[in-house]
């Protein structure tokens, strides 16, 4: 029996599901199932009852969950401790980012963070927001970069920066020679989103209701950058996040236009989020203040 046994436990509790509960482990399917079957070997207990429908837990494992939660907790507990201990701005951080928001925030924080904080590693997270939080919650990282509210028990949340969206579409549709775009533009036009589970679908999606726009079925994307080609390709338009745009030299040559909104602008807030019960509170707020000043000084 290890600890990482007792996180795949908890994780398939929490979603009831091996295929979800792997994808929140960051595991593949399989590894999470024969995990999960040495250990009921282990314990000589059976804790999982599967049928074809839904996963459930046998009373015994009722009871190893609610004990491995502890065991998990007093472990992270412990190992916090002793890095702030040690150095109570060093040691190690566990840091979640969501996925449309890394690659265009780190390049901008990560070098100026290592001279703030010298003596400190930070060690990356990238998922969806569901997933991140839930890795929170456990334990299993110090802090989560991502959209605001997150309105969950027990989590304190620092407002970093807010980040305004801009038009986009490809070079060759009627709004492209807009200097200034209004959320009424969407009205009536396909408008491409991320697929399930991205809280920027979710964001845009409410704006794009909104104002009447129609969501595309005909595609969904997994990342940012597929939806630039999407849009390049002219199969609909979206909303791109400021930071996404900010990095690209030379739109015209991608094929598209991103056009600023010239009032009610579309927006999100970007925070970071830990535990209010972490014994690495103060050096949270710390890194917190420090990096509200880097994105809002311009990186």
């Amino acid at each position: 029996m290890n600890l990482r046994d007792l996180r795949y436990l908890v994780a398939l509790a929490e979603h009831r599901h091996f295929g979800r509960a792997a994808e929140a482990c960051f595991v593949s399917q399989p590894t999470l199932s024969t995990q999960i079957k040495k250990l009921e070997e282990t314990l000589g207990a059976t804790l999982i009852e599967r049928t074809n429908r839904r996963v459930m837990l046998s009373p015994a494992g009722e009871q190893i969950v609610a004990q491995a939660q502890r065991i998990l907790s007093e472990v992270n507990n412990l190992t916090e401790l002793s890095e702030q201990l040690r150095d109570p701005l060093g040691g190690e951080v566990r840091l979640g980012i969501i996925p449309t928001v890394a690659p265009y925030l780190l390049p901008k924080i990560l070098h100026p963070l290592k001279g703030a904080f010298p003596n400190l590693q930070v060690q990356l997270t990238e998922g969806q927001t569901l997933p991140l939080t839930q890795l929170l919650k456990r334990g299993e990282l110090d802090a989560v970069l991502l959209a605001l509210p997150l309105q969950e028990e027990n989590i304190e949340e620092f407002e970093l920066y807010r980040e305004t969206f801009y038009l986009a579409t490809s070079s060759n549709h009627r709004l492209a020679n807009k200097k200034a775009a209004s959320t009424a533009d969407l009205e009536g036009e396909q408008v491409l989103l991320l697929e399930d589970g991205h809280c920027l679908r979710d964001q845009a999606l409410a704006v794009c209701q909104a104002h009447h726009g129609e969501e595309s079925k005909n595609y969904s994307a997994t990342s940012l950058e597929t939806l630039k080609q999407l849009v390049a390709a002219d199969m609909g338009i979206t909303l791109m996040p400021e930071l996404a745009v900010a990095q690209i030299r030379n739109a015209a040559a991608t094929g598209i236009r991103y056009i600023p909104f010239a009032s009610d602008t579309p927006y999100r807030t970007l925070g970071l989020c830990w535990r209010s019960t972490s014994t690495r509170a103060e050096l949270l707020r710390q890194l917190a203040d420090e990096l509200k000043q880097m994105v809002n000084a311009g990186g």
